[in-house]
């Protein structure tokens, strides 16, 4: 059975779905597909069907990643599913938390940034979506920077569960 880790943030159209492509990316480069399955979603449906921001897509293409995406929304029911829920930011983190049904599933929630050792203690990656393309090259940057810890998290337990 693949771990199943789902990246959020608030419409799912700027952070997660640049996470999920992301994450997709280095899941491959390891060689785990078919071992870990990544996807995304937001705490509000506001944006639901609609594909990524123009600027998400454009930071995404120009490093070479994937740019396929519809936003949904992020649904309670799906907790029992899902081995790891990533928030973008602590309002998500405790949103998600809220609606956890039961304190196990709260435990699944981590912030993404709790991954990369240079973070510090600003854990949030800011929402870029009222400003310019150089939020969304920002936002990249601490998206692939804690992607590699987050990686090297999800095979430790995969390759725990092989064994």
């Amino acid at each position: 059975m693949a771990y199943r880790v789902c990246f959020v943030c608030t419409g799912n159209i700027c952070r997660s779905p640049m996470a999920e492509s992301v994450f997709r990316a280095r899941v491959a480069e390891a060689g785990l597909d078919g071992l870990v399955e990544v996807d995304s979603a937001g705490t509000g449906g506001w944006h639901e069907g609609d594909g990524a921001d123009p600027r998400t897509v454009s930071v995404l293409r120009e490093s070479g990643y994937g740019t396929e995406h519809r936003a949904r929304r992020f649904e309670a029911s799906w907790f029992s599913r899902l081995d790891l829920v990533i928030a973008l930011d602590s309002g998500h983190l405790r949103a998600l938390r809220r609606l956890a049904p039961t304190p196990q599933d709260a435990d699944k929630v981590r912030l993404l940034r709790s991954y990369d050792t240079a973070a510090g203690d600003d854990l949030d990656v800011p929402d870029p979506y009222y400003g310019g393309m150089d939020g969304f090259e920002e936002c990249l940057e601490m998206v692939e920077a804690a992607s590699e810890g987050l990686l090297a998290a999800v095979r430790a337990h995969v390759e725990g569960q092989a064994a």
